[in-house]
């Protein structure tokens, strides 16, 4: 996973992950793999832009596909 550069210093993002039709983002709580058949081609390709520019992608999640994750990952320190 690559670092999120989270330039506006406010965002839960810490990391993501860019493959051809998803992106995983790493929060605190958790890694979220959102894909073209859970959230859409069109999402997607805004998170893949929104990630590598370091800023807004915590914003587009909650307003638009916060709930729309294929599946959701634990992190070892969200127990």
């Amino acid at each position: 996973m690559q670092l999120y550069q989270n330039l506006s210093g406010e965002s839960g993002v810490r990391a993501y992950e860019i493959g051809d039709d998803y992106i995983r983002v790493e929060f605190s709580n958790g890694t979220y793999l959102y894909t073209y058949q859970s959230a859409g081609e069109e999402n997607i390709e805004t998170m893949k832009q929104l990630a590598e520019e370091g800023r807004g992608l915590n914003r587009f999640i909650n307003r638009v596909v916060k709930e729309l994750f294929e599946t959701k990952y634990p992190t070892e320190d969200s127990g």
